[in-house]
């Protein structure tokens, strides 16, 4: 073969070569390319609907995003005021909190009066009786109930509505759970009244305006003297705070105290199964 036929042959051989590479790449990368462009067309419904999106990060696990984390945020730069269960009237303060929005003996179901004074409490406790109700709670400007039945845009603005109605008699937002931040700190407390001043404010609850002017220098979150102590907070200080569901809140003092606590209706639950399945084993 002369040189010439030579080279021209293994010209067209690496050209085949090639082509047969460029082909084969163009072939894997096709799926990729379809797959991204689902993705990139997921809609904002898709993920309010609970479906998990995958973030891509090398040299990580692939992790779902937690769906609580997209559904509540911090507020930051609450004002924040503390009140108590039992607590008189007074200049700032106009109503009573012997009862709740949500409950006519809040007092009496407490246990007493949650007294503030520090000299008066230990361990994050009144020292003259033992919380009936978790003593680590929190009060919001927004009330779901209104004389009969809930108010007309409670299933509409409270996210977890349905899931949480019992009933035209139930609150969907007492004993709800949120986090509350002070630097480096986090306490967790149960919602169980409505206020402060206000109880219609959804849209700074559940929503993002900030808090409306008050007597109270706008303060938007009122918190129990447990709560108080645990953060080293001022009678009126400066907090966020944001919703959390139960399986995101760890043991800690807002875990051992009250019927109405959910660990410690857990904790009764699973006693209860307990016992049962030893009575079975013992007959």
């Amino acid at each position: 073969m002369k040189p010439g036929k030579l080279t021209h042959t293994i010209a067209v051989i690496l050209s085949s070569i090639s082509s047969l590479f460029a082909h084969g790449t163009a072939e894997k990368a096709e799926p990729a390319k379809t797959k991204f462009s689902k993705k990139s067309q997921k809609s904002a419904d898709d993920r309010s609907e609970g479906r998990s999106s995958i973030s891509f990060i090398p040299g990580q696990l692939f992790k779902p995003r937690s769906e609580t984390a997209q559904r509540y945020s911090w507020k930051s730069n609450i004002v924040t005021t503390v009140f108590w269960i039992g607590e008189k009237p007074s200049g700032n303060n106009p109503v009573p909190n012997r009862v709740s929005s949500w409950d006519k003996e809040w007092t009496k179901n407490y246990g007493g009066f949650d007294d503030p004074n520090p000299a008066h409490r230990n361990n994050y406790l009144p020292v003259k009786f033992t919380p009936q109700q978790n003593p680590f709670y929190c009060a919001l400007p927004y009330n779901d109930k209104a004389h009969t039945g809930h108010r007309p845009e409670a299933p509409r603005v409270v996210p977890w509505f349905n899931e949480a109605y019992q009933g035209p008699a139930v609150s969907t937002c007492k004993d709800r759970w949120i986090a509350i931040r002070k630097g480096n700190r986090t306490v967790y407390a149960q919602w169980e009244d409505a206020g402060p001043f206000r109880t219609d404010h959804w849209q700074y609850v559940f929503g993002n305006e900030r808090p409306k002017p008050n007597l109270n220098k706008g303060a938007g979150l009122d918190v129990s003297p447990a709560v108080r102590d645990y953060l080293g907070l001022k009678e009126t200080d400066v907090t966020d705070w944001k919703f959390v569901e139960f399986s995101e809140v760890p043991r800690g003092p807002w875990s051992t105290h009250g019927e109405n606590n959910t660990f410690v209706i857990s904790d009764g639950k699973k006693g209860k199964t307990l016992v049962e399945k030893l009575g079975t084993i013992a007959r």
